[in-house]
């Protein structure tokens, strides 16, 4: 019986990770309910916000040594693939999100609306990119190339979009506040890590699983205090349930157009079959890890819970709906 319980157990959390659901995910919206029932509160609140502070420098000199921007400039050589996919993240989405605007209340509660467009200005994964690619048979080195060339671009050009998108109107703090707490939290920690590679990226790359949960658990860490905020703040209780509905269907349709445009404008340049797989999988994802953090660095003084939402729910969104395309590309290849 108990061999049978266990089995039981381990089918459904290979297919809850089928779905996209793993372990950091599902801690990730843990973190959620904790904070929407144990927000942190009084003397624990500066302790909380200034804890998350630090774990985003953290993460981020994480990047900095773990990203290589000589061996993602090199891979570029595949230049056609990756100006594609970069078009994809930094242009296509934020042109979308820009349309979005333009929907009714009825269809986008205007106060998640700032959150979808952040949504569409953030980077690429890197994880989830190749491992689909990998999965459905893929060109993975361009994938890997694509997506890392995404995040090293992306520490430049989302802030500078968010500037140029959100800025003017009143979605973001103060410039010169935000420009600063980009500078110190995600910049100085970034080139500090690119200083050290050469120093300390041999032993990061050995221990890459137990710091992969530090990385983790400092999202977890950003994830519980901005939501902290917003239920100290009241900001949930004016957020309807039919808006997390909505975004969920927008996302649904968002993911599935940018699937559908990746793979049509991929076959109208000629690629090949390979190259289409890492276009569609590269160019149709936003990295929550990076974006959560940059959101609360950004969005200073702001309801940042309601910024990271749709990013949260996009991300679950195109995880879900990849891993069931991926899986359809590898049988038919079989």
């Amino acid at each position: 019986m108990r061999s049978r319980h266990f089995g039981s157990l381990s089918a459904v959390g290979r297919t809850l990770r089928s779905a996209g659901f793993d372990g950091y995910i599902l801690s990730i919206h843990a973190a959620v309910l904790v904070a929407l029932v144990l927000p942190a509160s009084g003397p624990a609140v500066p302790w909380v916000d200034g804890a998350a502070r630090g774990a985003i420098g953290v993460l981020f000199f994480l990047y900095g040594v773990r990203i290589a921007p000589l061996d993602a400039i090199a891979g570029l050589t595949h230049w056609r693939l990756h100006l594609t996919v970069l078009s994809f993240t930094f242009v296509v989405f934020p042109l979308i999100g820009l349309a979005l605007r333009l929907l009714p209340s009825s269809v986008l509660d205007p106060s998640l609306y700032a959150g979808l467009l952040f949504t569409c200005l953030v980077p690429s994964t890197v994880q989830a990119s190749i491992g689909f690619t990998a999965v459905s048979g893929g060109n993975v080195p361009g994938a890997i190339a694509s997506a890392s060339a995404s995040n090293l671009f992306g520490m430049f050009l989302t802030p500078a979009l968010a500037f140029a998108t959100m800025s003017t109107s009143g979605q973001m703090g103060a410039p010169g506040a935000a420009t600063l707490g980009i500078g110190l939290q995600l910049f100085l920690p970034f080139v500090l890590g690119q200083i050290v590679r050469r120093l300390i990226g041999d032993w990061v790359a050995r221990h890459g699983s137990a710091l992969r949960y530090v990385g983790r658990e400092s999202v977890v860490l950003v994830v519980y205090s901005a939501f902290s905020a917003g239920e100290r703040d009241g900001v949930w209780h004016s957020v309807p349930s039919t808006a997390l509905l909505q975004l969920v269907l927008l996302s649904t349709l968002l993911v599935t157009a940018m699937l559908w445009l990746t793979r049509f404008t991929a076959d109208l340049m000629r690629f090949e079959r390979a190259d289409v797989r890492a276009i569609q999988f590269c160019g149709t994802k936003k990295a929550l890890v990076t974006g959560l953090p940059m959101a609360a660095v950004l969005f200073a003084g702001q309801p940042v819970g309601q910024i990271i939402l749709p990013l949260m729910v996009f991300h679950q969104v195109q995880l879900t709906m990849c891993a069931w395309l991926a899986n359809r590309y590898r049988r038919r290849v079989a």
